[in-house]
């Protein structure tokens, strides 16, 4: 028997619980947890409706240690599935190391008043995962997550060595709406209107924020999408890349915005509404980035009427036998078909699948470890499979199109 917990029952969690439920032989006993449990036994009713598959769900403080090392020992999980908030990746990892769980995630920690994101924190657990005898899998999504596998896969069958890879995330869906976000609205406007960094001959190169008039960005003709405009962005993956990508000596991310988008962002800056600091207001504290996310759409909310693609992949330049070589590999996502499989548009159905299949073969044990990993880190091929059999096949082209130098 193998028995699960998934924690968080936001849009990707929806999908964690649904393509788990539709492998009942490897995930035989399901639970699902969230501070709001309502939202789980809304998920557990569209699983068995879906499936026939029972799942049982419970309510769980993710930032409370006590409370996840109560729940963890009720249930006796062999993994836990961390779907909740960047924030709550530490407290859940020492719960797991308390109880003695396996742990996998689809986003690396962030504090939650910081807007900094890096996997030094998560990183530090090695040994204690190590010493414990577990394994923690780290950014189990699609970027990161599918990046790295077709990295990690570019590595071990197209190159001797990759000089260079740019990571292009185009979502050409129209969600009907003036303004909205695809995950968590708090997460998402945190991450764009950061510095952006990218990685070139060994250190980190900063350039101005996507908001900013002087942010890098170019036209990129995505398949199926065609030309949109892409901007220059950091992303968590490219930390762990540049490690474990041997002779890697420049790495980027690029995502497409749509000017609409771009302007409601700016105008919700320059009127504070993207601050994560506390403001007084009529005699209390808020969080003017929070009070803003209770007014956008809840992403979970946007599949019934999302039309279009997204588009995900990874270009690469290196050399195989002496001879220069690039390729792209990439995934094409249809927001209408990832509803009518499992009820979510396709940016939650990107991340849920890949933490599904990284947890499956966790435990079928084709990727075990002690310690603390990062999915390049792991073999390729069985992930690629899956990739494929699960809703998210994979395409690899010779690349003939153009980059920024």
């Amino acid at each position: 028997m193998s028995r699960i917990l998934i924690i968080g029952a936001g849009g990707v969690g929806n999908v964690v619980a649904k393509k788990c439920a539709m492998h009942s032989d490897i995930f035989t006993d399901i639970w699902l947890a969230s501070r709001t449990v309502a939202k789980c036994e809304a998920i557990a009713e569209e699983v068995n409706q879906l499936t026939g598959v029972v799942i049982n769900t419970a309510q769980v403080d993710a930032d409370s240690v006590p409370e996840l090392v109560e729940l963890i020992g009720k249930i006796k999980p062999i993994l836990i599935i961390n779907v909740a908030l960047p924030y709550q990746d530490l407290t859940i990892m020492d719960a797991c190391l308390e109880c003695g769980v396996h742990y996998l995630d689809t986003a690396n920690y962030e504090p939650e008043h910081t807007a900094h994101f890096e996997y030094s924190w998560q990183w530090a657990y090695k040994e204690k995962f190590k010493e414990k005898g577990l394994m923690a899998l780290l950014g189990c999504g699609f970027d990161p997550g599918v990046t790295n596998i077709f990295c990690a896969h570019a590595q071990k069958h197209e190159f001797d060595t990759i000089e260079s890879i740019d990571i292009l995330d185009c979502n050409a869906g129209d969600h009907g709406h003036p303004f909205a976000t695809n995950f968590n609205p708090e997460i998402n406007i945190r991450e764009v209107t950061q510095v952006v960094r990218h990685w070139k001959e060994g250190e980190w190169i900063e350039t101005p924020p996507i908001l900013d008039d002087d942010c890098v960005h170019f036209t990129f003709d995505y398949p199926v999408a065609g030309p949109r405009e892409s901007y220059l962005l950091y992303h968590e993956e490219m930390e762990s890349l540049v490690k474990h990508i041997k002779g890697l000596k420049r790495i980027r991310f690029w995502m497409t915005f749509g000017q609409p988008y771009l302007t409601h962002l700016k105008v919700l800056e320059n009127v504070g509404m993207t601050r994560i600091d506390e403001v007084e207001f009529e005699g209390r504290k808020i969080i003017p980035i929070r009070f803003l996310k209770a007014l956008l759409p809840d992403p979970g909310s946007l599949g019934s009427n999302y039309t279009g693609k997204t588009v995900i992949g990874c270009v690469f330049k290196g050399e195989k036998n002496g001879q220069k070589k690039q390729r792209y590999t990439y995934n094409v996502c249809d927001h209408a078909e990832a509803f009518a499989e499992v009820h979510s548009q396709a940016v939650s159905y990107t991340t849920g699948v890949p933490a599904m299949i990284g947890a499956m073969l966790m435990l079928k044990k084709i990727w075990q470890g002690e310690g603390v990993f990062n999915v390049e880190q792991l073999d390729p091929d069985p992930f690629m499979d899956e990739l494929n059999k699960n809703g998210l096949p994979w395409q690899s082209v010779d690349f003939n199109g153009e980059l920024p130098d």
